[in-house]
């Protein structure tokens, strides 16, 4: 399965019933790529994680900054998975540098958000664990503020999933994710057609942990790396 990937055209897994542009590829990782990634990060050190007021968290590569973000070597373990990325060509030239992991635990979740301009505009999701889902909001803010906001659509995000985001979903669109332990798969959801499993509109979804790696490219970074954190 790992090998395949490296045939699959991203244009093929467009999710067309969405403002432009999501990309979608259910069982984009094996179970045994899913079990690795879990292992790893668990058994990462603990100075790693970063405890917020909702949910825990990693960097990897750097900690991105508006000053420039110190580059920090990432492991092999990881870096496989930013090569694939890379092979998709999505950051217009520009390779990817920089994972956040995320862990959500059953009922915690995030605000509103857009992922702002420290990035190249472009984000990659891969989730492991568990399903997510993850709803976009419209606001006539241009700058984003969460002010009369008004729910547009949901994607339903599963375990070993790829999720792009690009253009107005980068850049208009805040996302977020319902803090609660299960999720009911209404009308707003546009992607059950390109899951791995036939969802029935309106079924409940338990949630387990959810981890997440937001792969990204971030432009402004030092001149010289360092090295920290696990290196397996």
């Amino acid at each position: 399965m790992e090998n395949d990937r490296n045939f699959y055209s991203i244009q093929n897994y467009s999710v067309t019933n969405v403002e432009p542009t999501a990309y979608y590829i259910s069982e984009f990782l094996s179970p045994k790529e899913e079990s690795n990634i879990l292992s790893n990060i668990y058994s990462s050190p603990k100075p790693k994680w970063t405890q917020l007021s909702n949910r825990r968290l990693q960097n990897w590569g750097g900690i991105p900054h508006s000053k420039g973000m110190i580059a920090e070597t990432i492991p092999s373990w990881l870096q496989s998975y930013l090569d694939r990325i890379n092979s998709l060509d999505l950051m217009g030239g520009n390779k990817p540098n920089h994972v956040l992991v995320n862990e959500y635990m059953p009922g915690q979740g995030i605000m509103p958000h857009l992922d702002g301009s420290l990035f190249y505009p472009t984000i990659t999701t891969i989730s492991v664990g568990s399903h997510i889902v993850l709803k976009f909001w419209e606001t006539p803010d241009a700058n984003g503020n969460v002010g009369d906001m008004k729910l547009a659509f949901s994607l339903l995000l599963e375990p070993r999933s790829l999720l792009v985001l690009q253009d107005k979903l980068f850049h208009q669109y805040l996302h977020s994710i319902e803090e609660c332990k299960e999720d009911i798969l209404d009308d707003s959801i546009r992607n059950l057609n390109m899951c791995s499993v036939k969802y029935v509109k309106g079924c409940k979804l338990v949630r387990g942990t959810r981890v997440s790696l937001t792969i990204r490219h971030v432009p402004k970074t030092t001149s010289f790396k360092i090295n920290i954190g696990n290196k397996r």
